[in-house]
């Protein structure tokens, strides 16, 4: 959705911490009205407590009171079974609830709502926070291509939205994408570790690394070239990153190791659905 679009309808956000507030400042950004939003989340961060009360958005709405075109489920998966059969009494017929509970499928939340519910599932990251994040989404039989436009709007505020039909792929997008920052995160660690193993400052090599990765990733973000060919603009043969790619991308390198921790979290994702 681009930035200058003004974002319509009513919204009912169910949680409003680090991934619901992310969401509700994008919404807000891209032109919906406070007035628009409702929350509900008995006790938000401070921080976003505040922010709800210099934006006159109203918290904790009465079912009847206010009449949501689309409910934003973004609490923590663990309360789901508290949270999900409340929403109920919000729903109109049209009404669609998103959901952005990791490991909640589809029908996990059908089952505490009305028959024939639009229910979309969403997997967003972490780079939501700044307004860079991927979500990557399914719905139910019930969601129709215009429900789907409006939810990639909701979802899109912070960030690109993909669509899947085959709800059984999520778990290996929350092994991509969902895990992914985690990977990038370590990788920083990692070479601001190595930098100082091989005598730099440990300062300057945390510096080196982080903006490294960043930019590297911008770099990424703006090319219109796969990571491959970038790799290979920045490799000259018989030099010294061609040195480092060669332990990298050996027997037991970046490739396997890749593969083998998306496979185990893609596992881990499957063991914890419900």
């Amino acid at each position: 959705m681009a930035a200058d679009s003004s974002l319509q309808g009513k919204i009912l956000l169910v949680g409003a911490g680090k991934m619901g507030g992310a969401l509700l400042e994008g919404w807000l950004s891209h032109g919906l009205s406070p007035a628009d939003v409702a929350v509900i989340d008995p006790s938000p961060p401070a921080e976003m407590a505040t922010f709800l009360k210099e934006q006159k958005i109203e918290r904790m709405p009465k079912p009847g009171a206010f009449l949501p075109d689309a409910v934003v489920l973004a609490v923590k998966p663990q309360v789901a079974g508290e949270a999900v059969p409340k929403i109920a009494a919000f729903l109109r017929p049209r009404t669609v609830v998103i959901s952005i509970m990791a490991g909640r499928t589809l029908a996990s939340i059908e089952k505490d709502l009305p028959a024939a519910s639009l229910v979309v599932r969403g997997m967003p990251n972490t780079p939501a926070s700044i307004g860079q994040g991927i979500t990557v989404a399914v719905a139910n039989q019930y969601v129709c291509a215009n429900t789907k436009v409006f939810a990639s709007e909701l979802l899109g505020a912070v960030g690109s939205v993909e669509w899947v039909e085959d709800e059984k792929l999520m778990d290996a997008v929350t092994a991509v994408s969902g895990s992914g920052p985690a990977y990038v995160f370590l990788l920083a660690e990692e070479l601001a570790k190595a930098g100082a193993a091989a005598g730099l400052p440990a300062e300057l090599a945390m510096k080196l690394a982080r903006e490294t990765v960043s930019g590297s990733g911008e770099l990424l973000r703006r090319s219109p070239l796969d990571p491959a060919k970038l790799r290979e603009n920045v490799t000259s043969p018989g030099g010294t990153t061609a040195a480092a790619l060669e332990i990298l991308m050996g027997k037991e390198g970046l490739e396997s190791l890749m593969k083998r921790a998306v496979a185990a979290a893609t596992k881990r994702s499957r063991d914890l659905a419900c």
